[in-house]
Order: structure tokens, then sequence, then C-alpha cells
């Protein structure tokens, strides 16, 4: 597999006065060709600045980065033509007409017919009217422009920074069919994310991030083969309290919790032991839903600030 991404040691340090913020520390991080790489982590993880030091739009405390084996500092403007980036607050010329900034854009990477037509088709298929001022714009319609503006040249490599903030459901659906058209092209994309079940969609890896320090990096269908289910048994009868008491003994179940004639419980390993300890029991119904990326994500970052 070729490498796309690939840091070594990579660090940020900020400093104010006496005061030090490590925003990140010794990331070892590799991202290969063709595939979709979800970079997940909340607010001030660390997510943003991996970004930005990849763009050589910040310099390194410590530690380095190469983009297609070039050196992020040293050839950042090769890098930068084979690349496409929105960043998480897009900043553009408020009083000109999306389509002027957009054929500027188109000028500045050169075959500027060909880049504006597939800009045109960009826009189409996101619903984008690009006569209007971006003043104009709405939210949803700015990172629309941005998306459009990262991807008309078909570049490489997509780097993306929350790409759907803003965007209804029907417009994520359409970015999501978007991305895996670039995967199957060969191409390579790196976004960071809130939207879990976008990235649970989409993704082929994650990586989660937290306080600076990559935690895990996973296949996503990996990740979310997390060894429990969480089942609920409805009865025909009350549930007895003696069930209850006895369920534990004779079956791995956690978070047991009786609702009536319903009982709901977290199954970890086999159904079989389940099935056993109620025997001769009238089972209604089984629900069984398997935790979502959301969930994981969620328990992973409790289970770290323990």
């Amino acid at each position: 597999m070729t490498l796309v991404i690939a840091t070594h040691g990579l660090s940020k340090v900020y400093r104010s006065g006496q005061v030090t913020t490590q925003a990140l520390s010794d990331l070892n991080l590799q991202v290969y060709q063709g595939e979709i790489f979800g970079y997940l982590g909340p607010n001030g993880a660390g997510k943003t600045t991996t970004i930005r030091l990849l763009l050589d739009l910040i310099r390194p405390s410590s530690g380095t980065a190469q983009l297609f084996g070039l050196d992020s500092r040293r050839d950042s403007l090769a890098i930068r033509a084979r690349i496409g980036y929105i960043p998480g607050e897009l900043n553009l010329w408020k009083n000109r007409l999306a389509s002027q900034v957009v054929r500027h854009m188109a000028r500045l990477r050169g075959d500027e017919a060909r880049i504006w037509a597939e800009a045109q088709h960009l826009a189409e298929r996101l619903k984008l009217d690009m006569s209007k001022r971006i003043r104009d714009y709405s939210t949803g319609n700015k990172r629309k422009l941005g998306l459009v503006l990262a991807l008309m040249h078909r570049p490489e490599l997509v780097i993306l920074d929350e790409p759907t903030s803003g965007l209804d459901p029907l417009m994520q659906q359409t970015f999501n069919h978007m991305m895996l058209e670039i995967k199957a092209e060969g191409r390579t994309v790196f976004l960071s994310s809130h939207v879990l079940s976008e990235v649970q969609a989409i993704c082929d890896r994650v990586g989660i991030i937290r306080d600076g320090r990559l935690r895990a990096v996973e296949a996503v269908d990996k990740l979310v083969q997390v060894g429990y289910r969480d089942v609920r048994l409805e009865f025909r009868e009350p549930v007895p309290s003696s069930w209850v008491e006895s369920l534990a003994r004779q079956a791995p179940v956690s978070a047991v919790k009786v609702e009536g004639s319903s009982l709901n419980l977290r199954l970890h390993g086999d159904f079989d032991p389940l099935l056993r300890a109620f025997n001769g029991a009238y089972i209604r119904n089984v629900h069984i839903n398997e935790p979502s990326l959301e969930e994981i994500f969620l328990a992973f970052y409790s289970d770290e600030q323990k």
C-alpha cells in the first residue's frame, strides 16, 4: 500500500507568556492511498492542529510530516497543488459572487476551462446557486461552496475539517456519495468529523484523538465489533425480582433494568447462557441493538476519563 500521509513524532506546543499548551503530542499516523480516514475527537482534541501542521499553515514544535513522500515544510507548495482542503471556518470574499471566486481559484490552479466545468458539475450536484454573493449564502451553502473549491481540480488527497457542518441530511447523503466516488477512483480522503454516523457510513479506518494524543486507530468494522449487544426481552408476565438476582450468576450481562414485563440488559458474549437463564419463561419478543460508532466513541471517552 502507498503511504499518502505519514507523521513521525509530530508535536505542537503553544506558548503565551508563562503558559504552555500541548496541542499535539508525538503523533505517529499513516494514511494510505485510496482510503477514507476519519479523524475523531471533541473540540480542542488536536484535530485542526494536525491538519494545519500537514498543510504547513503552522510549524511543528518537533517531529515531521510527509505527504506523497514529500516534506510538509520544504515541499509545501508542491504538496498543496495536489490537495483539496476545507478549513473548519471558511472565510472568503463576502462581496464577490461565488462564480467569481470559483473562476479566480480555477485560474490559479491552471487549466481553467476544465476546472470550471467540474465546478459547475459539483455545484449542480450540491444544488448550489453560484450566481449569488457569498454574503447572501447560508452556513450550509458556504460549506457547499467550500466543497466545490476543494474538489473541482480533482485532487489526489482531500483534507476536510468538519466538512458537513451546516448541511441538511439530504446533502450529507450527497456528500457521502461524492467521498465514496473519490475512493473508488483511487484518491484519498482525510476528514475530521463530529457526525459519527457519517464516519461509520463511509470511512475505512478511524483515528481517535484526545488531549492531543492519538489513542486508537482501527478499521471501522473492527471498532464496532466490541463484543456486546444491548438486548430487550419482552415477557408475557411481569419480570420477578428473583430473575434479576440470579441472572448475573448465569449469563454475562450488565446494566440490567426491569420495566414491567420487559427486561433491558447489555449482553457480553453468546446468547445461549442468557436463554438458558430464562428456561421455561414465555418470551414474546427479543430486540437486539448493535452498538453504533457514536456509542463506542462515547464509551471510549468515558473509559479514558476514569
